[in-house]
């Protein structure tokens, strides 16, 4: 009887001891479980034009200060939070629209908000160098920021900005992914130009009382280079050249992309002037009026593929 008492409560000791370890082994998995599940504090070293910033890994909430920067995250499936759009969203182009969810106006491009854009708490902003150089400290104090060139870029470094953005954003591969079906893209676009192409094209903004031209490392000059649309202005001068009629004369362009801003612009005062009549593109009624937003202010990948097409349809299905 002694020992059947004695086998019991050994027995009973032991299952005690079991049921303690496993309830113990419950706890730490949890806690485990929970510490996997908590947010990431990790983050990635990028370099930019300010130098080197450390960025959480696959921000969410961005703040894009540049048109260009909106394109790169709708192209890689990302809605920025906050846009400088100018105070102005009808200058969101339609194909990046639909591709973005709202968002907040953080003023404009060239002096966006730091109030508004610090009130919506943002993980990563993207800023441009030309633009908002002098406040990038004010604007890497509010959440981490790079710097790229957009204002200032021609289409190549607008490529090279486009895979930054994608490996700030945790996006590499799909990055890729998006820039070789780009590249594919724009050269179908350039299959449609022919060999023996040898117009000039001028594209310029033009205003009430100014002639900007485009040059050919303007960024809608280069992009119009890289299918084989070669640029009137070759001579090295500033990629944004505000010129007169008689410098309009000695370019000479045989085929005109107006960024029209407003509804009257210089070129209604020289339209009856014989120095204007003469210009090969005006001639041979080759001036086409196009949408700023698009060709001027976006400088994206997507933009860059409607600028092309709109300009292969003017150029060749007429």
């Amino acid at each position: 009887m002694k020992y059947k008492a004695m086998l019991i409560i050994l027995i009973t000791l032991g299952l005690l001891a079991l049921v303690g370890c496993g309830t113990v082994g419950g706890d730490e998995t949890a806690k485990d479980e929970k510490k996997d599940e908590a947010p990431s504090d990790k983050t990635i070293t990028v370099e930019h034009e300010m130098g080197k910033t450390e960025v959480p890994v696959n921000p969410e909430k961005i703040v894009a200060l540049e048109f260009s920067y909106v394109d790169a995250l709708a192209a890689l499936g990302i809605s920025p939070i906050g846009i400088a759009d100018d105070d102005d969203a009808s200058r969101i182009i339609e194909p990046i629209s639909k591709k973005i969810d709202d968002y907040t106006s953080v003023g404009t491009r060239k002096q966006p908000s730091l109030e508004i854009i610090s009130s919506l708490q943002p993980d990563l902003i993207i800023a441009d160098l030309q633009r908002h150089k002098d406040v990038y400290k004010q604007l890497s104090d509010i959440a981490p920021t790079i710097m790229l060139t957009s204002l200032s870029a021609d289409y190549n470094q607008i490529l090279e900005g486009f895979e930054k953005i994608a490996s700030a954003v945790g996006k590499e591969d799909k990055g890729k992914e998006v820039l070789e079906a780009h590249k594919k893209r724009m050269e179908e676009i350039k299959a449609q130009v022919p060999e023996n192409e040898d117009r000039t094209v001028l594209p310029a903004v033009v205003t009430a009382d100014a002639f900007y031209a485009h040059n050919m490392d303007s960024y809608t000059g280069s992009l119009l280079e890289s299918i084989g649309l070669k640029n009137a202005i070759q001579d090295g001068s500033d990629r944004y050249n505000k010129i007169n009629l008689e410098q309009v004369v000695k370019f000479n362009p045989d085929v005109f992309f107006f960024m029209q801003a407003g509804d009257e612009t210089i070129v209604d005062q020289w339209k009856d002037n014989p120095l204007w009549q003469d210009v090969s593109a005006v001639k041979n009624n080759q001036v086409y009026t196009v949408d700023r937003n698009t060709w001027s202010r976006f400088r994206g990948l997507i933009s860059s593929e409607a600028i092309l097409e709109e300009a292969v349809s003017n150029l060749y299905d007429n």
